[in-house]
């Protein structure tokens, strides 16, 4: 199905990205970014207009999305454009998104099993850290803008915390649920 490739594509669009960061080629980074994040945006239109919302879509997207954006983050860390501090934050979140995820499909490995929806806060992190990385990327492009820098790390922070927060708390009652089920 469509959206599925557009996912697909987001991961295979990763590789150029994170070379053209590493080469310090920041303008040419946004462009492909933003082109990613127009992928994203479509396969999720794609996926509600027309009813292709299926499992796979449910775990390929969400995949994309977290490649793209560590794969991203490691890069803006090691060209020293992100402090090491928001990396690992935001990596301890995503540690307990998967890992919360495949426990969830290990434990209810039937078809009928709902699909993965992100959650609210999880949603809003999210655009929070692609408006981060679409921040730095014009901050090198552009002007340097510290003041504002650090005040979105503190929000990055913060939305970050509290998404995985929020998914510990929905894996937990998944959790409590699935066994409740035996």
């Amino acid at each position: 199905m469509l959206p599925n490739a557009l996912s697909i594509i987001r991961i295979i669009l990763t590789v150029p990205i994170v070379i053209a960061l590493l080469k310090e080629q920041y303008l040419l980074t946004l462009m492909l970014f933003l082109f990613a994040g127009i992928t994203d945006a479509l396969d999720g239109w794609i996926a509600k207009q027309f009813s292709f919302q299926s499992r796979l879509g449910s775990i390929l997207d969400p995949m994309a999305d977290k490649i793209l954006l560590a794969s991203t983050f490691l890069g803006l860390y090691w060209v020293g454009i992100l402090p090491l501090w928001l990396l690992l934050l935001i990596f301890v979140r995503d540690i307990i998104i998967v890992a919360g995820a495949l426990g969830y499909f290990l434990g209810e490995m039937n078809e009928s099993t709902e699909l993965l929806e992100p959650t609210l806060i999880s949603k809003f992190n999210t655009v929070l850290q692609i408006a981060l990385i679409l921040f730095l990327l014009v901050m090198q492009i552009y002007i340097e803008l510290n003041t504002f820098k650090d005040m979105l790390y503190i929000v990055i922070a913060t939305s970050t915390g509290l998404s995985g927060a929020d998914y510990m708390w929905l894996w937990i009652k998944k959790f409590i649920l699935q066994e409740a089920k035996k």
